[in-house]
């Protein structure tokens, strides 16, 4: 039998716990075996080039032609199982441990492997925790740049059946290293036994984030209120220059878990972290608060408010006051008078305007729920018509129905613009009406406008995610394309668990800049993170063309098709409020360039 030798990536994955799960039920854990094998393991191998060399009852060995695709290849899986997994018993789940090598291989004439290059990826498996990826040290060497994870040195390791120990690294998927979610250098290793480290890029200037308070109450209906004051004061944190703020979206990224306060440190690169818990009953609310340094776990401050539901602001004011206090920021003049300037005494209005805010935000979008969102910012705009922030609620979702069409209302854009009008008169001094100000006017293609308001909410609040991936497609729409560039990964550090969409505006920005090697960088991390997109594919799509890259082009293209097969590109470019064609032109060429079938 002929062989020959050569250099290959080997990814060895086998189920963890597999008899127990087949002793339980062995039909049902091989029937949903199979279901994984043909819609997310066998077509993510394909995706990244791998080749099944063979398969075992519960586990496969895969050839790669790199080792970076072979980590793309099982970092894809791992968080796909880690979705799967939601909401199944402990006990049900079918985990995936890793390991990954590269090394000299023998292979058969019939395409089996054997060699040191296989063992020790059979071998590094073996020693993977469950939903990890192990790597040797030399797979480590050629990924470490790309890596935006947390990765654990495991130090020397004996793997059984290898002579010689061998330093393993252990990567920890779903928990990245990083704000941003392309990393540019190395990402740091934390020693397996050590405790975490503080990430290395905190800001210079004190930093939070305000993790979702607990609804205490026994009516969940209650939990709009709870999420509510938790957006309340993260708001008015956001408004202190002195302070980093972490925007609502990665915060309530931890909403019903229960993380430990250093790890959030580290992924969301905050060094404090306040937590708390809110009861309300009849008239009465109790509040507790507390401060927490994420490199230590220590408190900073702790607090607890028994009130009067009328004193609701009152102790919103106060908490933010005591952080304040406690992290050692200095209050401008005119910060102590915005903070002031931002509340209302209207209780019942102040909570139907949070019932409207958290189901504009909520993650169900249709015909019903914008409805109800409406009835809600109208409500509170009955209760208290010199409230600015319901009006600018119904700015927002009558512009986001004019993009979505969940209700198809009649000038809806039209109606947008009103309501952000009536906001500012009512609300100058509120960073939310010109941010909202600022989306409305961008869609009305008053590019000059919408830059305007976005600067004044900028102004208003240094720390707000949203204006600043707003001025960033402004920037890109005026054609501005590399000056979008700094507000967007602002906004992806402020927001990292949202860097899903600021990536798509971040390869907006590289395309119509022509360059398209980092356009197609963004827009494919941006797919990694959201497959369903159909907008970015576009993009990639038209990068990919220009980049010469045709099959692939129509491969993405193709994709895009059966995830929307009513898409239209010239509706699509239609939409867009370039200010200079040539830019959606670009856009077009690409496509062009790639030859697409339609």
């Amino acid at each position: 039998m002929s062989e020959s030798r050569k250099l290959a990536a080997i990814l060895a994955a086998d189920v963890v716990g597999y008899s127990r799960l087949a002793g339980a039920d062995e039909d049902r854990i091989l029937a949903r075996l199979r279901a994984l094998r043909s819609d997310l393991i066998d077509p993510t191998i394909a995706v990244h080039h791998g080749r099944v060399v063979k398969r075992t009852g519960d586990g496969a060995l895969v050839e790669f032609r790199s080792v970076v695709d072979a980590v793309r290849c099982a970092i894809e899986v791992q968080n796909a199982m880690v979705e799967r997994n939601a909401g199944v018993p402990p006990d049900r789940r079918i985990e995936f441990r890793i390991g990954i090598h590269i090394g000299d291989v023998v292979e058969e004439s019939d395409g089996d492997l054997m060699g040191d290059g296989v063992n020790i990826a059979a071998r590094l498996e073996g020693v993977a925790a469950p939903g990890t990826i192990c790597l040797s040290e030399d797979a480590y060497r050629q990924v470490r740049s790309r890596l935006d994870l947390l990765v654990s040195d495991l130090g020397q390791t004996q793997l059984k059946n290898i002579a010689e120990p061998m330093r393993v690294y252990s990567l920890e998927v779903g928990v990245s290293a990083k704000g941003g979610a392309i990393a540019a250098q190395a990402t740091p290793v934390q020693p397996a036994a050590a405790s975490p480290a503080a990430p290395t890029d905190l800001p210079e200037k004190p930093s939070i984030a305000v993790l979702p308070f607990t609804n205490m109450s026994r009516d969940p209906e209650q939990e709009y209120f709870s999420d509510g004051i938790t957006e309340d004061i993260i708001t008015d944190l956001s408004k202190i220059a002195g302070l980093m703020v972490v925007a609502r979206n990665s915060s309530f990224a931890y909403k019903n878990k229960s993380p430990d306060v250093r790890t959030v440190g580290r992924e969301l690169g905050v060094a404090s972290v306040l937590e708390g818990s809110i009861r309300r009953a009849g008239n009465r609310v109790r509040i507790t608060a507390q401060l927490v340094d994420t490199t230590t776990g220590g408190h900073l401050w702790a607090e607890r408010y028994d009130r009067d539901l009328t004193d609701i602001f009152a102790v919103q004011d106060e908490v933010t006051l005591q952080i304040v206090d406690a992290l050692r920021v200095t209050l401008r003049p005119a910060e102590k008078a915005l903070l002031a300037d931002s509340r209302i005494s209207n209780v019942e209005a102040h909570d139907s305007f949070l019932r409207g805010r958290e189901l504009s935000l909520g993650s169900t979008k249709n015909r019903d729920v914008f409805e109800r969102t409406i009835a809600a910012f109208k409500r509170a705009i009955e209760l208290d018509p010199a409230y600015a922030e319901p009006y600018a609620g119904l700015a927002y979702a009558y512009c986001q129905d004019f993009q979505n069409h969940w209700a198809n209302t009649p000038d809806a854009l039209g109606l947008a613009a009103h309501f952000a009008a009536q906001a500012i008169e009512k609300g100058p001094n509120e960073p939310y009406v010109h941010c909202v100000a600022a989306i409305v006017t961008l869609w009305q293609r008053d590019l000059v406008a919408a830059k305007a308001a976005a600067e004044k909410a900028l102004a208003l609040n240094p720390n707000y995610a949203l204006a600043y991936g707003t001025s960033g497609m402004i920037e890109v729409y005026l054609g501005n394309p590399l000056a979008a560039i700094p507000y967007i990964e602002r906004a992806m550090r402020l927001d990292p668990a949202f860097t899903h969409q600021y990536l798509h505006f971040l390869g907006s920005a590289y395309l119509v800049a022509g360059q398209y090697d980092a356009a197609a960088t963004a827009l494919r991390e941006r797919i990694r993170l959201t497959p369903k997109t159909d907008l970015s594919r576009t993009f990639l799509a038209s990068a990919l063309g220009h980049l010469g890259e045709s099959a692939e082009a129509r491969r993405v293209w193709h994709e895009l098709r059966d995830i929307n097969p009513r898409y239209s590109f010239e509706e699509h470019l239609a939409r867009l409020p370039f200010q200079n064609q040539a830019d959606g032109e670009r856009i077009r060429e690409g496509l062009a360039k790639a030859q697409l079938p339609d």
